[in-house]
């Protein structure tokens, strides 16, 4: 709901400069909690990691009207990224939790309907606010989302075995907790296909005004209803074809996507783009997340998933400064920085076509000979 209008909010602040800290500042912090909420997740549980990350967004929420300086908006940013560093890790073990390995990639498309139509409306809504009303009616209605959010949390059933009651020692994180070792693959593709959505994030408003699109906000929601579609019509897919397969084919869709968006010259371009963008990113994440949960021992499902979205983190974050550091407010250099993601795009699409090839030669090496 906020992201779009962040950038004319910092601007009347008198923060224009500082645009692309408003993704980095938010993943930064999101990334630095991970490890803690992998952890609380495995032990204290599912349902209070959520809960704890939905409140953490309510109250900044509140905060942003009162904290109306430059310093203090950033600082802000920086807090509120403890949201997104707990609620999604939680959310994400409990799907995994309550379906069967078989359909997890299902599972996890599935859940991901629920952010796509979020990110969908929420865009649109923020800037309707702001239009309509100002910046505070915007704030003041994102934190009654995230505080309904809390109260359907509060009545789920816990799906973690045994949990443990919360404890100071809980949050105390030893080096080989910090990141899941088994994670390793899905956590380099998720970063290198989500610096796409933090260049996306941070300019996506700038190329949006200057083709005629008032809407700030439009461009997230055709890209995350394109991302929806996509998930109602392929969420077998990973479970079908393969999590590897799945993700070649997304990331030579991405890098399509920014091609058509590095020289998009009018309306119909950019929301092509956004389409096909869409596309990929919706079934990038939960196809990755899956992969990385198959790959993990059960019990430590939280710490694999926050593995994973530590990649995202850093992803987004270096995509927002990276591509607002190329922009530098000329929108002549708009063509470079939507360039840069399609070529890591490209990348990840090698490097998974390398690992599928090599995995298959070990396979082969491992099958048994029988005589003719």
């Amino acid at each position: 709901m906020m992201i779009p209008e962040l950038p004319g909010y910092l601007t009347k602040l008198g923060g224009a400069e500082y645009k692309g800290l408003i993704i980095a500042l938010f993943t930064l912090m999101a990334g630095i909690s991970r490890p803690f909420s992998g952890k609380l997740t495995d032990n204290v549980g599912r349902v209070p990691v959520m809960i704890f990350g939905s409140l953490v967004c309510v109250v900044c929420s509140l905060l942003y009207p009162v904290l109306t300086s430059v310093s203090g908006f950033l600082l802000l940013r920086f807090f509120h990224g403890f949201s997104t560093g707990f609620k999604p890790t939680a959310t994400s073990a409990y799907g995994a939790d309550v379906v069967h390995e078989s359909r997890r990639g299902e599972a996890l498309g599935a859940l991901a309907i629920g952010y796509s139509l979020g990110s969908s409306v929420g865009p649109l809504l923020g800037s309707y606010l702001v239009e309509t009303f100002s910046y505070n009616i915007m704030f003041y209605v994102s934190a009654a989302c995230a505080f309904g959010s809390v109260c359907i949390l509060y009545n789920i059933k816990e799906t973690l075995p045994n949990p443990k009651k919360f404890s100071i020692g809980l949050i105390k994180i030893k080096r080989t907790e910090v990141f899941d070792k088994t994670s390793v693959k899905p956590a380099i593709i998720m970063l290198l296909l989500c610096f796409p959505i933090g260049c996306v994030l941070t300019l996506s408003p700038e190329l949006s005004g200057s083709v005629g699109l008032h809407n700030k906000g439009f461009y997230y929601a055709v890209y995350t209803v394109a991302s929806l579609l996509i998930r109602l019509l392929a969420a077998k897919s990973s479970d079908k074809y393969g999590r590897v397969a799945v993700l070649i084919c997304t990331s030579f869709i991405q890098v399509i996507a920014f091609i058509v968006l590095a020289w998009a010259h009018s309306v119909a371009m950019v929301i092509t783009s956004a389409v096909i963008f869409g596309a990929a990113i919706g079934m990038n994440s939960p196809t990755i997340m899956a992969w990385a949960v198959d790959r993990c021992e059960p019990e430590h499902r939280g710490r694999a998933v926050a593995s994973v979205y530590i990649a995202l983190e850093l992803g987004i974050g270096s995509g927002a400064i990276f591509s607002a550091w190329i922009f530098h407010n000329k929108m002549e250099n708009l063509v470079y920085a939507f360039l840069s993601p399609a070529i890591l795009a490209l990348v990840s699409m090698f490097l998974l076509i390398a690992w599928r090839r090599k995995q298959k030669r070990i396979v082969a090496m491992q099958a048994p000979e029988f005589p003719e």
